[in-house]
């Protein structure tokens, strides 16, 4: 199963309000466990970059002046998600600003439907509790001691973590679970080539006497009736 975990970071939070992509970051899943095929592009906003913005991801304008503009990137970000699942913190506030820059370049918008958002599995599993990545890295022991600002690919590297967490968890040990399967598989497979070794549990004479004893007591034997 493949599913693609996203993040953007953008000049504001509103694109109604003229705001624009400045940072796309997936990371493949499969089976809910992240790959080495990533997509991760800086974006030239063609606009200014409020100060709020830029505490928050320390992107600055002029460093996104060299950056190709969302027209040139859209199809290669279109390409490696293809038509599966979008894992986002916050689906909605993400798929807002990618669906706007579709529009600009007329390009199809993406089905909400096709979203998972975190956020909402997390405050399901723990209402009340913070619902915001750090909050939940931390009660996952997750290390996000590399996230002095936000960046949108290693925010989706995180996300797949607490994802994986959030839809089960790790299973601890599974090599050595697999291992150990693999041995005793093994170890029940009869060798070719020459009899077994005598099995430690062989009765002792005075046993075999005994058995004989009680055997001669049974009152008509199924076994001797079967041999007349």
């Amino acid at each position: 199963m493949r599913e693609i975990v996203l993040d953007t970071e953008t000049t504001g939070l509103d694109p109604k309000a003229g705001h624009r992509i400045v940072e796309i970051g997936c990371v493949e899943l499969i089976n809910h466990v992240a790959t080495d095929a990533t997509f991760h592009k800086y974006i030239n906003p063609e606009r200014d970059m409020p100060e709020e913005a830029f505490r928050v991801h320390g992107l600055s304008a002029e460093f996104l002046r060299d950056q190709p503009v969302f027209s040139e990137i859209a199809e290669g970000f279109l390409t490696f998600i293809g038509d599966s699942p979008l894992v986002i913190h916050n689906a909605e506030f993400d798929m807002g600003f990618i669906n706007a820059e579709l529009a600009k370049v007329k390009l199809g918008a993406l089905d909400m439907l096709r979203s998972i958002d975190t956020v909402r599995m997390a405050r399901k599993m723990f209402p009340g509790a913070p619902a915001n990545l750090d909050a939940l890295c931390k009660r996952f022991q997750i290390d996000n001691s590399g996230r002095d600002l936000h960046g949108a690919l290693l925010d989706a590297r995180l996300l797949a973590d607490v994802y994986l967490e959030l839809t089960g968890g790790r299973q601890q040990g599974l090599e050595l679970a697999s291992q150990r399967r693999n041995e005793t598989a093994s170890s029940s497979v009869v060798p070719s080539g020459g009899p077994r070794p005598p099995r430690p549990h062989k009765p002792s004479p005075d046993e075999e006497a005994r058995h004989q004893v009680f055997l001669e007591d049974l009152d008509q034997p199924i076994w001797l009736d079967q041999g007349q």
